[in-house]
């Protein structure tokens, strides 16, 4: 396994959840963090948590110019790029009727083109120094379409179709492209949107950390290997 010390690791969503504990596991291992999110406040909270190797953008994972400044800040204030984790998404349970045009919009932007507009902001810098990771956390609802959540799982089929061509597109300038497919994951997700605190089988999913460390080890593989789909689950979690 590579060492990680000393790179730099944009994430986005990094508020909360699976991007949060992404965040505290790079910097454990050494490396220096962008955190990009809309709620800045749990931003600057968590950079205050994990130390000085951290920078906070406040962004919209929609925008295309937010994105460009999340890569910007790595460069500038730690001077390099390493890997990008396309992190930040949303859900909500129920069948194709029963959300709102405005839910579904949201839904759709938020995961589809907010995938991919941080990563052509990092794409650039990747392969003029001929090395990096682009790391999508999509999920196994990527893989196969669940009831109520059809355009959910839609969104995340379109972020493992995307990391498919990219590998494709940028293996050969030393590009490496990871899907990380986690199932039912205990943090905000859905929350308040088909999802409750006390929902039974909340407590049987894995932890936002069970996800970071993938995330993590696919980071620290050699340069001469490259993962494409590492899907998960919960040992209790049905098919």
């Amino acid at each position: 396994m590579r060492d990680i010390n000393g790179l730099t690791v944009a994430i986005t969503g990094a508020s909360a959840g699976i991007g949060a504990a992404t965040a505290r596991a790079v910097i454990a291992e050494g490396a220096s963090a962008v955190l990009g999110a809309r709620r800045v406040d749990r931003l600057e909270e968590l950079a205050a948590e994990l130390g000085p190797n951290v920078a906070v953008v406040e962004m919209d994972v929609r925008e295309p110019a937010d994105a460009r400044r999340l890569v910007d800040e790595a460069y500038s204030r730690f001077g390099r790029l390493d890997a990008l984790v396309a992190n930040a998404g949303i859900g909500a349970y129920g069948g194709i009727m029963d959300l709102t045009d405005e839910k579904l919009k949201t839904m759709m932007d938020t995961n589809v083109a907010g995938t991919v507009w941080p990563i052509r902001a990092a794409v650039p810098g990747f392969v003029e120094q001929g090395a990096g990771d682009i790391v999508i956390v999509a999920s196994v609802a990527g893989i196969r379409g669940n009831g109520d959540e059809a355009v959910y799982a839609a969104t995340k089929f379109a972020q493992v179709g995307l990391a498919g061509g990219l590998d494709r597109e940028l293996r050969e300038s030393g590009v490496r492209v990871s899907t990380i497919c986690p199932g039912g994951t205990a943090t905000e997700f859905a929350m308040g949107a088909g999802r409750t605190p006390d929902m039974p089988g909340l407590a049987d999913m894995m932890s936002a950390e069970n996800v970071a460390e993938a995330v993590v080890t696919v980071l620290k593989q050699p340069t001469s290997m490259r993962t494409l789909i590492w899907s998960m689950r919960s040992i209790q979690e049905d098919d």
